[in-house]
């Protein structure tokens, strides 16, 4: 919940200042010298790309969350097994075993999205998050190309090859 909460403020936060740096463009548009409206267009330019950004990200997290709650209701989803240090963190070679079996896994089903979004907790847990959110992306994918009936089955016809 605490990561919702502040990725919604910072998406408001973004926002607002999209707003803000909006208005100065058009401000300097409406001056109407060459010079102005040449800083106003290139300063118009920057929201735009934020509000992509904000947007391809938010359907990202929206999509994977998707999934997570299609995995959690066919009691597929990863099982926190890391050992931790004292302080809380992640012990690194913990990491790497989940990560190298996540990785045969999905080796042995690379068209099974279920694999790939677990591969991408793991790559996250070894805390590559580049490599996590191309496997989440790819998780994405897979489950997008799904037949809609073949989904979610918790009866078993379709459970992952590690009978998670």
């Amino acid at each position: 919940m605490r990561a919702k909460i502040t990725y919604v403020v910072t998406a408001a936060v973004l926002v607002f200042y999209f707003v803000l740096v909006g208005s100065r463009g058009v401000l300097l548009i409406e001056h109407g010298t060459l010079i102005t409206v040449t800083f106003g267009v290139a300063v118009l330019v920057l929201p735009a790309i934020g509000v992509w950004f904000l947007w391809k990200n938010t359907q990202f997290v929206r999509r994977a969350n998707a999934l997570a709650a299609e995995l959690d209701a066919e009691g597929g989803l990863p099982v926190d097994e890391l050992l931790r240090t004292p302080s809380g963190r992640i012990d690194r070679a913990s990491a790497d075993a989940v990560f190298e079996r996540r990785r045969e896994e999905t080796e042995d089903a690379p068209d099974d999205w279920r694999c790939w979004f677990r591969l991408a907790v793991a790559y996250q847990d070894a805390r590559d998050t580049p490599r996590a959110r191309k496997a989440m992306q790819r998780a994405i994918a897979l489950h997008r190309a799904t037949p809609p009936g073949d989904h979610a089955t918790p009866s078993g016809d379709h459970s992952s090859p590690s009978g998670v």
